[in-house]
């Protein structure tokens, strides 16, 4: 786990102690190894939480983003909602990213 994904983990804690839990590296699509870094299934919403990107990391660079976006569609075309946050959303407003994403918890038929 990372640094990133530990501080998202404290804050849903922190901020939103009365929504569900989400499921660490979930498997959306098999046979692909894509994972999200936080879902909950049932509503089909997730968070991917992205790194690197002040330093050139995988997200940031043609291939990595060129990955990203094929992760993305065959999320989208599979019913998910998905909020991406980076290492700056999480520091300078991680209520206004965790109000969000249980909005979209809290809204979402389940599946």
């Amino acid at each position: 786990m990372s640094n990133l994904e530990a501080a998202f983990d404290t804050f849903w804690r922190t901020l939103a102690p009365d929504a569900p839990a989400p499921v660490c590296e979930y498997q959306f699509a098999p046979p692909r190894r894509w994972r999200f870094d936080r879902a909950w299934i049932a509503q089909r919403v997730a968070v991917e939480i992205q790194g690197g990107t002040w330093t050139q990391g995988a997200h940031s660079r043609p291939t990595g983003y060129t990955r990203d976006c094929q992760k993305r569609n065959a999320a989208t075309g599979r019913g998910w909602r998905v909020f991406y946050a980076t290492s700056d959303m999480l520091r300078d407003d991680p209520a206004a990213f965790i109000a969000q994403v249980r909005a979209a918890i809290e809204e979402a038929p389940r599946a």
